[in-house]
């Protein structure tokens, strides 16, 4: 088995920084009125900005997802072959070919193994899963896994136009769409990131992989995010194929939803709880061998819940430990990981030895992943 090391990070952040009172006036107001629930949510989650791929002047998208992808791996400047390339979204451009086809052919590299992770943000932690064992194994000399969202599109106001005018009497009462459509709308942003793997390590700073961990726990609960369906008052879904074209444009049917309550009830248990149990019988990992502490939220709100279930299972990390940069590139659901660890890559600020671990949750049926790195 081959050591497996990031030599190199990229990312990339579509057109100017979008902050908070400007929101409405890229993505529109529905019904011609303005949300009730923005100003809750964006107190609650701490974003200050975000990036769309929306052209503020025409309001339609600037660029598709695979484009958003590939500069993010330009991003790399990778020299020589790639054996393998391995992309996760949970909003490709169609619904086939899959996206990583797409990338590739955005990029125009000669002949390599292709492989797609679908999902929600757990999506670009499984694309770095497949490439890390692709190296591990020796299948692969070098690798890029890259993660990506381009969800902007379905936040627009004109995406829920048919479904105020199809519910008009209940929005004489509640001006806005249905809270679990609306609360994403003020939560999700677009943006690429990527990494290059390889079996040697480069300077002036690579990063080892030493695993990568990933948990579903789909067996418990039901889904909670969700996107081409609606939820059933048993907690299953009935898929977009199900239903008519017209219902599909009545109901908002593509319309990213979430369950806020079953969310809020088990995310934390589920998704930071329960799998460091797991790693620490694991790997004897103790949070003293974590020198920075990359977690992906979704929300500012769930650092304190997060760090007090860490202390809850004998795991308390310093919050100096901590980076995250939510708060100026917005939620990029499978790409923030990448995001994150390529701003603390190229800051400087990581040493020779220094332990990182990542943290990224799902709330897509909640799943889980971390991976651990050392800097050599």
């Amino acid at each position: 088995m081959s050591n497996v090391y990031i030599t190199n990070t990229g990312a990339y952040l579509p057109h100017e920084p979008v902050k908070n009172d400007e929101i409405e006036s890229v993505l529109g107001m529905i019904a011609g009125k303005p949300s009730r629930a923005r100003r809750i949510i964006l107190r609650n989650n701490g974003i200050l900005s975000r990036y769309y791929a929306i052209d503020k002047a025409t309001g339609m998208p600037s660029m598709s997802n695979a484009q958003l992808t590939a500069k993010a791996i330009l991003a790399l400047n990778v020299q020589g072959k790639v054996d393998v390339l391995a992309t996760g979204t949970s909003t490709p451009d169609q619904l086939l070919p899959n996206h990583g086809v797409m990338v590739h052919g955005e990029l125009g590299w000669d002949t390599l193994e292709v492989v797609s992770t679908a999902g929600v943000c757990l999506a670009g932690a499984s694309a770095l899963k497949y490439a890390f064992l692709a190296v591990k194994a020796g299948e692969a000399t070098r690798a890029v896994a890259a993660g990506s969202e381009r969800v902007s599109p379905q936040l627009l106001a004109r995406q829920f136009e048919a479904e105020s005018e199809h519910k008009v009497n209940a929005l004489e009462t509640r001006p806005e769409i249905a809270f679990e459509k609306d609360f994403l709308r003020w939560m999700l942003s677009d943006g690429a990131g990527a990494v290059l793997l390889e079996n040697q390590p480069r300077g002036p700073l690579s990063l080892k992989i030493n695993w990568v961990e990933l948990f579903s726990y789909a067996h418990l609960l039901p889904a909670c995010m969700y996107a081409g369906a609606e939820k059933n008052s048993d907690g299953s879904l009935t898929g977009w194929a199900e239903f008519s074209l017209d219902q599909c444009i009545e109901q908002s049917i593509f319309a990213i939803k979430q369950d806020v309550r079953l969310l809020n009830d088990n995310v934390i248990q589920l998704t930071v709880g329960e799998p460091i149990k797991a790693i620490q019988a694991k790997y004897k990992l103790s949070s003293e061998d974590v020198d920075w502490f990359l977690p992906h939220f979704s929300s500012m709100y769930f650092a304190e819940p997060v760090a007090k279930q860490l202390t809850d299972v004998g795991f308390t990390i310093d919050p100096a430990k901590w980076f995250t940069n939510l708060t100026t590139c917005g939620n990029t659901g499978s790409a923030s990981p990448y995001i994150m660890l390529d701003e603390l890559f190229r800051s400087g600020r990581i040493q020779k030895g220094q332990k990182i671990l990542m943290y990224i949750p799902e709330s897509g049926r909640f799943s889980s992943g971390f991976a651990y790195l050392e800097a050599v």
